[in-house]
């Protein structure tokens, strides 16, 4: 433990006198390196906590939290659907028939994923995370042969509403192969999901207009549901797989979009890497501070010892300088970050206004607004890790302090 005369002259060695300024203002440039440090990593973290949730949120608005896919069609879907949404944490199901295929408008052709939907599920499995920019998903109506496009697709085929498309899809024959299927729509509503993935390849259908081009007969192959909470949707969907049993196959969103999710991981642990480099920098310099100290300091190192303070005394006393400069640079930067952190989105329209520039433009990024969202988590972790950072650096110093020879540094006083 450390006592109060240890404690006492630690923090007496704080205070700069005039032939010591320059230790000093080594030492404060630590605390700020550390405190810069903290904030950085603190924000940088958030804002990529913002953007995994921005795009967690797009990725979810015109998908489902998880799908249970049979493995035979089947025309009771309401009783499974029944079924399903009895699971606990589950709010929404809707029955869904995916058919990937071309469209064609005039003489543009491109590649799309057409879902047939019931709408009037499809609207509580959205949550109403939908933007229509034109028409409803109530213009979907059994045999009305209306088609909604993403945005992206409708402008590259050069379609707008009441326009006809044709769809091309493969069916399936009772032989195994496809064959080949025209089918006219016409194109009723316009979303944006502000994702490349949904807004350039997808097209929505009534599920009886699909199940008709599928040969389905009503039965559909898979469900989709949506539960209360996000995070538990693998669990819930591992639930309906022990449930079920062979006859379905689950899945959820953490499977079909791993991707995404996988490369936001990396990015931040590469961030953190980077950024914990400049807590580095700044805890070698309090290495630095502290070894000019213990060399300005050799004889008053010297006295103390004479006067009966043993080693361990000697290396607590530098720990305590070294300790107060590292945990008050982590202290302010914990306090800087989580303010910057949580006043992010406000911060930067006040300096893109103040600069002149905008960091993400309209016309190139689908999130024109930088988003921040503060874990406690990682902020708890940070600040542990350059706690402990920074009492590591101070352990050569105090050493180096401790092995000082009373005798040999007293011979010529």
């Amino acid at each position: 433990m450390i006592n109060p005369v240890e404690l006492f002259v630690g923090m007496r060695y704080l205070r700069a006198k005039r032939r010591t300024r320059f230790v000093s203002f080594i030492t404060l440039i630590s605390l700020l390196g550390i405190a810069l440090g903290v904030a950085a990593l603190i924000v940088i973290l958030s804002v990529m906590n913002g953007f995994e949730g921005e795009l967690r949120n797009r990725l979810l608005s015109m998908s489902a939290h998880g799908t249970v896919t049979l493995t035979e069609a089947t025309d009771d879907w309401r009783a499974l659907r029944d079924a399903i949404a009895a699971e606990p944490g589950v709010v929404a199901v809707a029955p869904i028939i995916e058919m990937e295929g071309m469209i064609q408008s005039g003489r543009d052709l491109t590649a799309v994923l057409v879902h047939g939907v019931d709408p009037a599920f499809e609207e509580d499995l959205s949550g109403g995370l939908v933007n229509m920019v034109d028409g409803s998903l109530a213009d979907l109506l059994p045999g009305s042969r209306n088609i909604i496009l993403g945005r992206i697709l409708a402008y590259r085929l050069g379609a707008r509403i009441g326009d006809g498309v044709v769809l091309l899809v493969p069916r399936p024959v009772g032989d195994g192969t496809l064959e080949p299927v025209l089918e006219r729509f016409v194109l009723s509503g316009i979303f944006e999901a502000g994702l490349q993935d949904h807004d350039a390849v997808l097209g929505l259908v009534d599920i009886a207009d699909a199940a008709q081009i599928q040969s389905l007969d009503g039965a559909v192959p898979a469900l989709r549901f949506r539960v209360a909470d996000v995070m538990a949707a693998p669990a819930v969907a591992k639930a309906l797989q022990q449930r079920f049993g062979d006859a379905v196959q689950t899945s959820d969103w953490t499977v079909e979009n791993g991707s995404y999710f996988r490369a936001i991981r990396i990015e931040k642990m590469m961030m953190s890497l980077i950024l914990s480099l400049i807590i580095g920098v700044a805890a070698f310099n309090i290495v630095a501070s502290l070894v000019m100290v213990v060399t300005d300091k050799t004889n008053d190192i010297a006295v103390l010892r004479t006067l009966g303070m043993g080693p361990g005394a000697v290396v607590r006393v530098f720990f305590v300088q070294g300790a107060m400069i590292g945990w008050a640079g982590v202290f302010v930067g914990v306090l800087l970050g989580i303010v910057l952190a949580l006043n992010v989105p406000t911060i930067v329209p006040v300096l893109e206004q103040t600069f002149g520039f905008q960091i993400m433009p309209g016309d190139v990024y689908y999130v024109t607004r930088i988003p921040s969202e503060l874990e406690w988590q990682d902020v708890s972790v940070i600040a542990i890790a350059a706690f402990i950072l920074t009492s590591l650096a101070t352990l050569y110093p105090a050493r180096r302090a401790a092995l000082v020879n009373p005798a040999a540094a007293l011979r010529y006083e």
